[in-house]
């Protein structure tokens, strides 16, 4: 049986390796990639391009990567002085879902990703959550994780996915305030939401933590067995 094709949208961002130095490369960390492989996918490395979404034709499931905020105006709020986005990337990985759902791929939303599944949902973020929680903690510091108990609501895709699981990982500063069409089926303690499901589709998950850099990056193994299986 051959490996279930896994897309995973991908920065492009300035990179240096041997004697090149701040090129501009396509590339996403190797943990995404590492996920996918351990749970029997074949991840295949999605650049932004908004031109059109066939690619889609030949994936078998389909992650949204984390990074970069999504931009304000995609959810009619102001900018906020804290808030970076990557208008690139929005609008490739937004093409790329719309091709996704209309094909019925499974999709995992990662952090950035879960955010951005949220906004195509008609959905609005909160642009800078300390001024919202009154603490850091889900981005301690640049470059370093949190941790945070979490919980699933029962009977949820994320709460079987989850089962046994009560503490995550955590870096980002932006959440969801409004999930919009979609349902908040994972919360912190501070009741920040984690994790945002459509229980209409056969697999559609976002998860605000970075699953891919957890010992058991259960996530991912859903999707490559939610994809292995259409």
């Amino acid at each position: 049986m051959s490996r279930p094709l896994i897309g995973i949208s991908a920065y492009v961002e300035p990179a240096a390796w041997a004697v090149w130095r701040d090129v501009p490369a396509t590339l996403v960390p190797q943990a995404y990639v590492r996920a996918v492989s351990a749970a029997g996918g074949r991840a295949v490395v999605l650049p932004p391009d908004d031109v059109d979404a066939d690619v889609v034709r030949v994936l078998d499931g389909l992650i949204l990567a984390g990074g970069a905020d999504v931009a304000p105006e995609r959810y009619d709020q102001p900018p906020d002085p804290s808030t970076e986005p990557r208008p690139d990337r929005d609008a490739g990985e937004l093409a790329l879902l719309a091709g996704a759902l209309a094909a019925d791929l499974p999709v995992l939303g990662i952090c950035r990703g879960l955010q951005l599944l949220v906004v195509a949902h008609g959905g609005v973020l909160h642009q800078h959550l300390p001024d919202v929680v009154g603490h850091d903690r889900h981005r301690p510091a640049p470059g370093r994780y949190g941790a945070h108990p979490v919980r699933f609501a029962p009977g949820s895709l994320a709460g079987a996915v989850m089962a046994g699981v009560d503490r995550v990982n955590s870096y980002h500063h932006q959440g969801v305030a409004d999930p919009g069409r979609l349902v908040a089926t994972g919360w912190a303690d501070d009741g920040v939401v984690e994790a945002v499901e459509d229980p209409r589709r056969r697999f559609l998950l976002g998860v605000q933590w970075h699953p891919e850099n957890e010992a058991d990056p259960r996530p991912v193994t859903a999707l490559v067995r939610a994809a292995r299986s259409s």
